[in-house]
């Protein structure tokens, strides 16, 4: 039985926890913590991920994934060098609605390229909601070379979620290979 362990992280409220939901094959065992954010108007009430979220896939009788989500939080960012440990490779999650968010994330992904050298894609979440922006445009307001992979995804929806690990796994495997 082979495993691969894989990282999902990127800024805080990217959809990392809802991504690791929408296909874990066990019930996600998260450390989400209710917090209050005052938006001018009122107050409303979030959670967060303060140390990691762990999801399991098995894809076929030799191989299961193990997802590692991270805290979006820096002040949480203690945490990410301790799940980068073993990786065989990393999602980033973009909230592709809120460009503020987009200097964070390719922030978070430079951190976790200088973790381990190991494979990586780019997950353009949140494409169904109107303000998304589209994957082409991501990719230059992120300056991505035009060998990462930038997929599209919307972390509710469980097919949208396998062709990124996909993606991933691809990826992973062809580098073992070589």
């Amino acid at each position: 039985m082979q495993t691969v362990k894989m990282v999902v992280t990127g800024p805080f409220s990217s959809g990392k926890t809802e991504f690791i939901r929408s296909i874990s094959e066990i019930d996600v065992v998260s450390t989400e913590r209710g917090i209050s954010k005052n938006t001018g108007e009122a107050q409303v009430k979030e959670a967060t991920t303060v140390a990691m979220d762990f999801g399991r896939i098995t894809v076929d009788d030799d191989l299961v994934l193990y997802l590692f989500g991270t805290p979006g939080q820096r002040r949480f960012d203690f945490m990410w060098e301790i799940l980068a440990e073993g990786m065989l490779g990393f999602i980033v999650m973009v909230d592709s609605a809120k460009p503020e968010t987009f200097r964070e994330a390719k922030s978070i992904l430079e951190t976790f390229r200088a973790y381990a050298p190991t494979p990586y894609v780019v997950a353009a979440n949140k494409q169904d909601h109107p303000e998304a922006w589209n994957p082409d445009d991501l990719r230059i307001a992120l300056r991505l070379e035009p060998e990462v992979k930038l997929l599209p995804c919307i972390a509710k929806e469980r097919d949208s979620v396998r062709n990124v690990l996909l993606e991933l796994l691809y990826t992973i495997l062809e580098e073992m290979e070589q």
